[in-house]
């Protein structure tokens, strides 16, 4: 038996249904849940997130924050904000990433590094 795995943001339900892991990206650092997994509750930092489903099948979300529980083999992930990977238009996140850059090397601060930061990952993840 594996996770019964939840992904919800204020807008919609992304995902509900079986994985054998979550991969998720917590303030503290990275975190793995397997079937079986002590019960918890971490914050969740913008990044990327893995659910491996039965057979091999990925689905990828990138989270904005939120927090991610682990009670039983359920997995409840409550995010701030969060898209799937599939539905992140490759050239708004290109476009995201060259006006990052830009603002990142004109004022240099540590809020247009963060924004460059975030980014990138975005773009990485929808294939740039």
């Amino acid at each position: 038996m594996g996770l019964w795995v939840e992904l919800v943001s204020p807008e919609r339900r992304l995902f509900a249904g079986e994985a054998e892991v979550v991969i998720a990206r917590g303030s503290e650092g990275e975190v793995g849940v397997l079937p079986g997994h002590a019960p918890m509750l971490i914050s969740l930092a913008y990044g990327p997130l893995t659910l491996r489903q039965p057979g091999g099948r990925e689905v990828r979300a990138l989270v904005h924050g939120g927090f991610l529980e682990v009670r039983r083999d359920r997995v409840r992930i409550l995010a701030d904000a969060a898209e799937l990977v599939e539905e992140i238009p490759l050239e708004e996140a290109r476009r995201e990433l060259a006006e990052a850059e830009r603002r990142a090397l004109e004022e240099g601060s540590a809020e247009a590094r963060a924004a460059l930061h975030r980014a990138l990952i975005r773009a990485r993840l929808a294939g740039a």
